[in-house]
């Protein structure tokens, strides 16, 4: 799953100080791979504010780690029925159909946020997430690797070629046209990204090797 960056919490009316400050702390946790730690803190948030939002993406974000796709959709239902604003659900979502084989349904949601043109940061990961999708895809017909390329490259560009995960999607849309010299350079490109987590950063070598052995990345 691609959903690894950081994002910022929104602080909603009458919403719990304590519970926004837990869901900071699970997403600490996330990033750093402790996994039980996040879901105890994600427990204790869900304590504090049962509606706070954030608090169900959170888990989305913990139950799509843990390959637990079905209930991760549901909490991004939940997050969009009371958010529909908050793309990153949405992207999610997406991801975790694409994971449970909706094909058609993850390419239309994500065909519809890029559309959307949301704030260029959520745009930049919405191209990343859709340009992943067309690159990786487990089923041919769903895969373009000249959109990836686009898609890929813009968001590049627009988080200023300072983000390993659009970098390394590049690396993959490139390997899926064949040009596997430059999915190498993208990737070794995307390792030497500041503050890369080590969780990315072997995922990234682990893609880095296929490329080197002219194989594209497929996302199963």
């Amino acid at each position: 799953m691609q959903a690894s960056n950081p994002i910022r919490l929104v602080r909603q009316p009458l919403s719990n100080g304590e519970a926004i400050k837990l869901n900071f702390q699970a997403q600490d946790q996330m990033m750093k791979g402790d996994l039980a730690g996040a879901a105890r803190t994600i427990q204790l948030a869900m304590q504090k504010d049962p509606t706070l939002w954030m608090t169900y993406y959170m888990r989305a974000r913990l139950l799509a780690r843990e390959g637990k796709y079905e209930l991760a959709t549901a909490d991004c239902n939940w997050v969009l029925h009371k958010y529909p604003r908050f793309i990153d659900a949405a992207l999610l979502r997406a991801e975790a159909n694409a994971q449970l084989g909706r094909y058609t349904e993850a390419l239309q949601e994500l065909n519809h946020v890029v559309r959307i043109l949301p704030p260029l940061d959520s745009y930049a990961r919405a191209l990343q997430t859709r340009a992943w999708f067309l690159a990786t895809c487990d089923h041919s017909s769903f895969r373009n690797g000249a959109q990836a390329v686009q898609d890929a490259k813009l968001a590049c560009k627009l988080t200023k070629w300072n983000d390993e995960i659009a970098i390394v999607t590049l690396a993959a849309a490139s390997a899926e046209v064949g040009d596997f010299d430059s999915a190498v350079r993208y990737a070794q490109q995307a390792l030497t990204v500041k503050d890369i987590s080590p969780r990315v950063s072997k995922r990234i070598q682990r893609d880095l090797e296929l490329f080197k052995q002219h194989k594209p990345v497929r996302s199963s």
